[in-house]
């Protein structure tokens, strides 16, 4: 008899503890390695640890961690105990995490010594009085297992919650997915049955924070091939492909600015040495594709999903030659159907924009704690992206812009990331945020927030530079008229920048029509 479906999380870890006992599962760098069995092992053990604090089926338990094995041991051994694990990013606060814990209304927090201040902080910030459980204290996960009672019995079913993750917040405050052990096995299944066919001979790597969605479902679909999953402590563009060529890495997925601060880097004679043999990537800059495939000497496919929905559309080897440097997202994978529609959520002919919808199994449950913005997200039975987009007549997606972030200029619209697209073109710019701001005369006006590169003091002359690279390659009217430049740029855990936050971010603008700084 061939294996049975895997149809959750716990049974993808005990069957590949089963197949592959001493094959490496994880590997942290910096950190430890842990084989599939391990991973069994240890994650057992933390589970009745965690039960002999109290923790039960049902309960919501915030995880703040570093990179390290023990984050993704603490979500199985919530999910053996049917409990839900809520991820914080570590770099929050006392505001930003004191929100997600009062809105999730936490039982617990599983965190180490070095970030258990900003915890208790958060927790006042929430006038929560949940524990605060320390994970290098727990058996089974620092420290060798000790006496502990029972793990309670707990049968676990594809629907249970196994995740509220909260959204990076580009636009505004998170709300939290409610995420199901079949969104993961969708997700992470998918990978392995569809393209890019993980296996046991593929050895994949992260490098974003295991508070985000990506290094979770890199788990997933390494627990369900038999890979092999590195793990980064963080996305260190100077040093990323000599992770890669160490660990001998075979896959990985990147997003938004990674790719772009890659090719920032000066030229490697060792660029072509590796093992790689696909690299999905998320909003890959159109205008630099080649130029990614002729550095690395390896093919780069577009893929597009969100915390909401998993995994939804995506290039594979079929028609990749194709669409190399086209900005296309692909098609929608085996599981899923795309459409795109009008205001009345119609659907609209082929090549003429609209926003795309999604449905088909996999899905988030729910916002949690926000049947409103549930109803309105799922209305007429497809979720609502909030993404710009045409069909060509193949069935494949080409997003133009977010409908929030489509700024209306005198009768005319601009895309933010169309426009963001080509300031990222610059050999200059690192990061690049466009956004609307209110004018009297037109309605709304361009503005850019550019991060520069090996620019100390930058002036009307840098600015002056960056507009005509822009009106180049865009109409007059899109070229920006107010610009920022900035040190930096605010971003989310998904290497997005948060766009919500640059109200914050300090320095002069230049008004270009009126040759004036602000």
């Amino acid at each position: 008899m061939g294996e049975p479906e895997v149809r959750d999380l716990i049974a993808a870890v005990d069957r590949a503890a089963r197949l592959w006992p001493d094959r490496v599962a994880w590997t942290f760098d910096p950190g430890e390695s842990l084989t599939f069995a391990q991973v069994a092992a240890r994650s057992t053990g933390l589970a009745a640890a965690l039960a002999d604090t109290g923790i039960a089926a049902g309960d919501r338990v915030a995880v703040m961690m570093t990179n390290r094995a023990e984050f993704p041991l603490t979500w199985i051994a919530l999910a053996r105990l049917g409990a839900a694990m809520v991820p914080l990013n570590p770099h929050y606060r006392a505001d930003d995490a004191g929100h997600v814990l009062e809105h999730c209304r936490a039982a617990a927090v599983v965190t180490t010594t070095d970030l258990v201040g900003h915890i208790r902080e958060a927790l006042v910030r929430a006038d929560l009085d949940a524990p605060v459980l320390l994970v290098e204290h727990l058996p089974g996960a620092g420290q060798p297992p000790g006496e502990t009672h029972a793990m309670p019995a707990h049968r676990v079913a594809a629907e249970d919650t196994v995740n509220i993750q909260y959204t990076s917040g580009t636009t505004g405050r998170p709300k939290g997915c409610v995420l199901s052990h079949r969104y993961w096995m969708e997700l992470g299944g998918g990978l392995v049955a569809e393209f890019p066919h993980l296996g046991a001979d593929d050895t994949m790597l992260t490098a974003q924070a295991f508070s985000y969605i990506d290094p979770q479902w890199n788990v997933v679909a390494a627990l369900l091939a038999g890979a092999h999953l590195v793990v980064l402590d963080a996305f260190h563009p100077s040093t990323f492909w000599s992770k890669v060529r160490e660990h001998e890495v075979t896959y990985f997925y990147c997003l938004a600015a990674m790719p772009t601060l890659m090719l920032k880097m000066p030229p490697d004679p060792l660029d072509l040495s590796h093992r790689v043999r696909a690299v999905q990537c998320s909003a890959i800059p159109a205008a630099r594709h080649e130029e990614l495939e002729r550095r690395w000497g390896v093919k780069w496919y577009e893929a597009f999903g969100m915390t909401e929905t998993g995994a939804d559309l995506r290039v594979t080897d079929a028609d990749h030659d194709e669409l190399v440097g086209t900005g296309c997202v692909g098609g929608a994978t085996r599981a899923k159907e795309a459409r795109i529609v009008d205001a009345q959520d119609l659907p609209v002919a082929r090549g003429e924009v609209g926003e795309l919808v999604l449905r088909g199994p996999g899905l988030m449950d729910r916002y949690e704690a926000d049947p409103e913005a549930t109803a309105a997200a799922f209305r007429g039975g497809w979720f609502h992206t909030g993404d710009l987009g045409r069909m060509d007549a193949a069935g494949r997606v080409y997003l133009v812009g977010r409908l929030k972030d489509m700024i209306r200029r005198a009768g005319e619209n601009v895309s933010a990331r169309e426009v963001e697209d080509v300031l990222l073109t610059h050999a200059a710019v690192r990061l690049a945020a466009v956004v609307s701001v209110p004018d009297d005369l037109r309605g709304e006006e361009v503005k850019a927030f550019v991060a520069l590169v090996g620019v100390d003091r930058p002036d009307q002359g840098t600015v002056a530079e960056l507009a005509e690279h822009c009106e180049q390659r865009l109409a007059r009217f899109k070229v920006p008229r107010y610009w920022e430049v900035c040190d930096d740029l605010p971003v989310t855990a998904s290497h997005r920048v948060a766009k919500a936050r640059l109200v914050a971010v300090a320095g002069h603008t230049w008004d270009r029509v009126e040759g004036v700084w602000l």
